[in-house]
């Protein structure tokens, strides 16, 4: 099995496409990228996330990006645009769940909803391989809230 040394370079591609008008707005945003690991302890089975060294194919990496209004006024539909890492699959209960992109974020929707041209060149239903980019749209982003959004990957 392959070993891959965990690079923040990996990841730097998170909050690159944040939208111009949101970045006119006064939120800040910080985001982390943490492995899944399974602890067990006096039989008892733990999940916890820590910080990545080395990762291998099929390890669970936790993406998070948060957000908080530092401004004095309210934000209206605040988005948030993560471009997926090309070593990293979205993992499938993510893809279902979040509204995402198959072709570099030109068109949005759930996945049930989306196709690609399969290798044959004939339309397929889009898969959670395929996507390659994840957006939330903040309806209300009150002076001082905070929160974070998230998604969960497989190291390919």
């Amino acid at each position: 099995m392959n070993k891959i040394l965990f690079s923040t370079a990996i990841f730097g591609l998170l909050l690159s496409a944040v939208p111009a008008a949101a970045q006119e707005k006064p939120v800040t945003l910080d985001s982390e990228a943490k492995l899944v690991r399974i602890v067990e302890e006096n039989g008892n089975r733990t999940t916890v996330l820590v910080d990545p060294e080395v990762v291998v194919p099929g390890d669970q990496i936790r993406f998070v990006t948060r957000y908080n209004n530092t401004g004095a006024e309210t934000v209206d539909d605040f988005v948030v645009v993560n471009p997926v890492p090309d070593s990293i699959r979205v993992a499938d209960e993510s893809a279902a769940e979040l509204e995402v992109s198959v072709d570099g974020g030109a068109n949005w929707g759930k996945l049930a909803s989306l196709t690609v041209a399969g290798e044959d060149g004939a339309t397929r239903p889009a898969q959670s391989g395929d996507v390659t980019h994840i957006r939330w749209t903040i309806a209300k982003l009150e002076p001082g809230e905070a929160g974070e959004v998230g998604y969960s990957g497989i190291v390919e």
